[in-house]
């Protein structure tokens, strides 16, 4: 396993042409150094929020402000649940106050850290295991009633595998929340982006790898920023179809911070269900 400071070396020196094994071990670095520079995605909830999951109020975010429609959701009594990719100390915790049980698969030891800190805070019992999120074998076949999975996609190469997995381990009924970031957000330049300025530049699908120069890429590695990728709209809803899942419902939802969220909706959020055998 690279540290960071040896994949940035690498990539200085190769250009960037990293191994998907490289890729996992740089994002995974790069989102614990996101917890020290306290990301908003890996600051935890506070106790009163749990509090108020476990008397029933509670909602959560697949995407950056619009809450999840609560029948979404199964009943979350006798409920297992994986969090994929959602490590940070948000979704996971209320999930548990609310009723179910709980296990967060997450690429970042420091992200499952911020879930441990809420458990032990609030007496919550969750399970946490590290791993890449196209890889599930830690998980045997039907083992869980919903999957969460927040915006994290757009953290590896290829997001076929994941779907493919996410029916795999989910039983019979089991549903799959998923959000991911809207495709045409990649087209644009994302230095220019970070810039306020609009301009068309990449082809889908986009790599951080092969669609930033070296000294662009070098920029955000110097941030300890995680390498990102734009996956096509036939990848991110017609690969669930293709694995086998049922679209039921979704919405789109923006980042203010994005400009781009003045002329266009910048996510996506899918409800998919693994029809009963």
């Amino acid at each position: 396993m690279f540290t960071g400071a040896a994949i940035q070396s690498h990539m200085a020196n190769e250009s960037g042409n990293l191994t998907p094994m490289d890729i996992r071990a740089y994002n995974s670095v790069a989102w614990d150094a996101q917890v020290d520079q306290e990301n908003e995605w890996t600051i935890p909830v506070d106790s009163e929020t749990i509090a108020r999951a476990r008397n029933g109020d509670w909602e959560v975010l697949l995407t950056p402000t619009i809450p999840v429609p609560g029948d979404w959701f199964p009943n979350l009594t006798d409920c297992d649940v994986l969090g994929l990719a959602s490590g940070g100390g948000q979704q996971g915790p209320i999930l548990s106050a609310a009723g179910a049980r709980v296990t967060i698969f997450d690429n970042s030891a420091r992200q499952l850290d911020q879930d441990r800190k809420v458990a032990k805070r609030d007496g919550l019992d969750i399970k946490t295991v590290q791993g890449d999120m196209a890889d599930l074998s830690a998980f045997a076949d039907d083992s869980f009633d919903l999957i969460f999975n927040p915006c994290s996609n757009c953290f590896i190469e290829n997001v076929l595998p994941v779907w493919r997995e996410c029916y795999r381990v989910l039983k019979s009924g089991g549903v799959l929340l998923s959000g991911f970031t809207n495709p045409a957000v990649f087209i644009f330049d994302s230095v220019l982006l970070e810039e306020g300025k609009l301009e068309i530049k990449n082809s889908l699908p986009y790599s951080d790898l092969s669609d930033l120069t070296p000294e662009e890429r070098q920029v955000f590695i110097g941030k300890s920023e995680p390498l990102w990728f734009g996956h096509t709209l036939d990848d991110l809803i017609g690969g669930q179809l293709a694995s086998g899942f049922l679209l039921t419902a979704m919405f789109e939802d923006k980042d203010p911070k994005n400009p781009l969220s003045k002329y266009m909706l910048t996510y996506i959020a899918s409800r998919a269900l693994k029809q009963r055998q």
